[in-house]
């Protein structure tokens, strides 16, 4: 029940905000928005007017408005915005307020100039970390990792590493899982919070912690980052450099982030865009992102143009041929664009293997091939009580059998070819597969027609 009368308040939470902010009331504001998720209180805050975001940074504390924004996602640009606006001390007390990762991840977005003001006004030994990971590649473990882990030694007692855990804790991404150093500050273990507090006081950390540690390198790509922890389900996983010295954690938040950017990016090249459409892009800016494959494809249909116009005797002798090109087309394109998106997701998850690529690519044509025959049947079925055209339908059918088994198969093949020649294959997309199965069917289609020309007329 008081789940239910949540949800009806936060149906106009909106409109008591703005009211409570106009009239200046400092706690009854204060009441009322820290009640609220820090979900709901990051989308008031992006959804709100700069005059009343102006307020806001008088009646709530740099860490109540870092704990928001480490909930909510915005665009460069409106960081940008934010922290034009707002008062340099209040903005660097606020970043401080953050976990390491997400204010790396904010500051990265900003002006070097406006970065550096910030830096300036920080405590010494945040601006130094900060430093030390702003350097790193934003799509590398490196970009992604947080230096806020807990850490003990290997020849440490249990006792001691209860109380080197209760020092760090406060300042912890996670205290989930303890990290276990040797002398060299070399990463040589890991043990869970359970195990630390089922082990007896005068146990050695050496004895209890577990020496086969799943970690990645500082300069891994985030995509194989996500996948180790997916296929290990981790809660934090170690990053260390080519000596094995532990320099950050990253943690599962941070992945989830990493898997909805990598479907978006993914989604965007299937679909033949260069990125994802914001819905508050201009006129301007979602056409340049969409022109340059649309460009190319263009070129491409005039390649299929030039094919049909190659065959313009064979047209005029049989004008109903022209009847089945959409067909035969859209339907080789339709299978070649489920064969690639198989194939990619295999590719993006890491299911598919080097023993595995041919048995894949065996197995899309073998399903090309059936898919094909059975519309192909259908369709013969279709022309003859239509039409009455048993040749015609022969054709048609055979064209339409060969284009879907070598369009599934040409889905296969090109992201396969391109992922080992290191190219992201999700750029073989959906349209450009779908144009080139268009050339590939209709010469398919018009040399079967040309072949048995004599039997058509």
């Amino acid at each position: 029940m008081a789940e239910e009368v949540m949800l009806d308040d936060a149906l106009d939470y909106k409109a008591t905000l703005d009211e409570l902010l106009q009239r200046q009331d400092i706690d009854q504001f204060r009441e009322v928005f820290l009640e609220l998720h820090l979900y709901d209180q990051g989308e008031y805050f992006s959804e709100t007017s700069e005059a009343n975001r102006q307020i806001m940074y008088q009646f709530l504390s740099p860490q109540e408005i870092a704990e928001l924004l480490e909930t909510t996602e915005l665009d460069d640009a409106e960081y940008d915005e934010i922290f034009d606006a707002m008062d340099a001390r209040y903005a660097s007390s606020m970043i401080q307020e953050m976990s390491l990762d997400n204010a790396v991840d904010i500051l990265k977005t900003l002006h070097k100039t406006k970065l550096a003001s910030l830096m300036t006004l920080m405590q010494q030994s945040t601006a130094e970390e900060i430093k030390a990971l702003i350097h790193y590649e934003e799509d590398t473990a490196g970009g992604l990792m947080t230096t806020e882990y807990i850490s003990v030694d290997a020849n440490s007692t249990v006792r001691e590493a209860m109380i080197q855990l209760k020092a760090q804790a406060p300042q912890a991404e996670t205290i989930y899982y303890i990290f276990v150093l040797n002398e060299q500050k070399q990463l040589v273990g890991v043990l869970s919070l359970r195990d630390l507090i089922v082990a007896e006081n005068d146990e050695y950390i050496e004895e209890i912690m577990y020496e086969r540690v799943i970690s990645v390198n500082v300069a891994d790509d985030q995509e194989d980052v996500a996948n180790v922890m997916k296929d290990y389900d981790l809660l934090a996983l170690p990053v260390v450099d080519y000596q094995n010295h532990l320099l950050g954690i990253i943690t599962i938040d941070d992945i989830i982030d990493v898997m909805d950017e990598e479907a978006s990016e993914d989604y965007s090249k299937l679909a033949g865009v260069s990125d994802i459409d914001s819905t508050d892009d201009s006129i301007f800016a979602t056409a340049r992102k969409r022109l340059p494959w649309l460009l190319a494809l263009t070129v491409m249909g005039m390649i299929t143009a030039s094919i049909l116009g190659q065959f313009e005797d064979t047209l005029s002798k049989v004008a109903l041929l022209a009847a089945f090109i959409p067909l035969i087309g859209g339907m080789a394109g339709n299978s070649g664009t489920q064969s690639l998106a198989v194939v990619v997701r295999g590719i993006s998850t890491g299911e598919i293997d080097e023993q595995s690529k041919f048995k894949l690519a065996l197995r899309e044509a073998g399903s090309g091939f059936i898919t094909g025959l059975s519309c192909a049947i259908m369709l013969f079925i279709i022309i003859c009580v239509l039409y009455r055209q048993p040749v015609l339908g022969l054709i048609v059918c055979f064209s339409l059998t060969i284009a879907m088994t070598v369009a599934t198969l040409a889905g296969a093949m090109v992201p396969l070819m391109m992922h080992r020649l290191k190219i992201d294959p999700a750029v073989a997309s959906g349209p450009f597969i779908s144009t080139t199965n268009d050339i590939i069917s209709m010469l398919i289609y018009f040399g079967l027609a040309t072949t048995f020309m004599s039997y058509l007329t």
